[in-house]
């Protein structure tokens, strides 16, 4: 077990940013940066014993810079979209950055994901990981109170990736962090269409045409949402206008880890399984990747080329009276525990 670091460059403002690479003694290891908490690479063996890298992103920190889909990066202070870029708390309307259409996503203009964060370092037996601080200042983005954030993350002989999430308020204030890698198994030799997924969801939080959800939590069965029993993604994305973007009901109880989802790649045999304490999974099937972006060693992320597992409260919960609660109190602390554990078949 060892953790590394390395000078990845510089913010415009001349803040120093550094790589940080986890490995375990099973041939994983995660290449994490302290801008953005973005995990860059992570490398996992297939069937075969041969690792390869199974997240989009780039080689420079001038590539994250000039901007990108999130990709692996901490999302917040609000993962997901919040309408309007408003909500009502205690009798005051906060008003939020509208930086997707009309409404707020991922935090704003510059969330969390474009932060430089502090850090410090730990290895041993138990595994290697990396832990992240920061203060977002009251009004950071419109978002009310002085936030106190830590995530950490862990890489342990498991084969997991753990991603543990915690904040604290000097006032009442929503709160919904997520980790944002987009997933490839194949290690990017093709999309993602051919992923065979599960998810344990019986219900989704249905979202109008600006995907901002209307209240509803249909049921899956019968439908193209349905990943109870594993399916390739590609199977039905067809019949989903605009693709996959939507957050799943997590069968179980909120606070309690379970198994979100698996995602399997017949091709190398590699298995991702998702758990998490949050009652909710974003699956994003990389609708919006155009061909635009070129990635690691000239990989160019065309339509499907990842898909994003988010685990997560619901969208626009702070003006959705009926859904879990995301106002976060003094003298509360918020937590999350994600995880991400591979196998391959042998």
């Amino acid at each position: 077990m060892k953790t590394e670091k390395q000078l990845f460059g510089h913010t415009p403002d001349g803040q120093e940013v550094y790589l940080f690479t986890l490995t375990n003694n099973n041939g994983f290891s995660a290449r994490i940066t302290n801008y953005g908490g973005i995990v860059t690479s992570l490398m996992v063996p297939d069937r075969q014993g041969r690792p390869e890298d199974v997240v989009l992103g780039f080689e420079t920190l001038g590539k994250y810079l000039a901007g990108h889909p999130y990709f692996g990066a901490i999302v917040g202070r609000y993962a997901n979209r919040i309408a309007g870029g408003r909500f009502e708390l205690e009798g005051e309307i906060y008003r939020l950055a509208t930086n997707n259409g009309n409404n707020h996503l991922h935090g704003g203009a510059a969330g969390l994901d474009k932060r430089v964060w502090g850090y410090e370092t730990y290895s041993g037996k138990g595994g290697s990981s990396l832990e992240l601080a920061r203060l977002s200042p009251h009004g950071e983005e419109g978002y009310p109170g002085n936030l106190s954030l830590r995530v950490i993350y862990a890489l342990n002989d498991d084969n997991e990736l753990r991603v543990a999430f915690a904040a604290e308020t000097d006032r009442p204030t929503p709160v919904n962090l997520s980790h944002h890698s987009y997933f490839n198994l194949t290690g990017g030799k093709e999309t993602v269409l051919g992923h065979e997924l599960t998810i344990y969801a019986g219900s989704y939080t249905a979202v109008n045409s600006e995907a901002i959800p209307t209240g509803e939590l249909p049921g899956t069965g019968g439908t193209p949402m349905d990943f109870r029993k594993a399916k390739p993604v590609g199977r039905d994305i067809g019949k989903v206008p605009g693709g996959y973007d939507h957050n799943y009901v997590l069968d179980g109880n909120e606070g309690e880890l379970k198994k979100a989802a698996i995602l399997y790649e017949p091709g190398s045999g590699r298995r991702m399984e998702v758990l998490t304490t949050q009652p909710g999974v974003q699956l994003y099937t990389g609708n919006f990747l155009d061909g635009s972006l070129t990635g690691k060693k000239g990989q160019v992320y065309d339509q499907h080329h990842g898909l994003c597992l988010e685990t997560q409260h619901f969208p626009d919960s702070p003006n959705q009276p009926h859904f879990p609660d995301t106002i976060l109190l003094p003298g509360e602390e918020y937590k999350h525990i994600a995880i991400y554990r591979f196998s391959a078949d042998g």
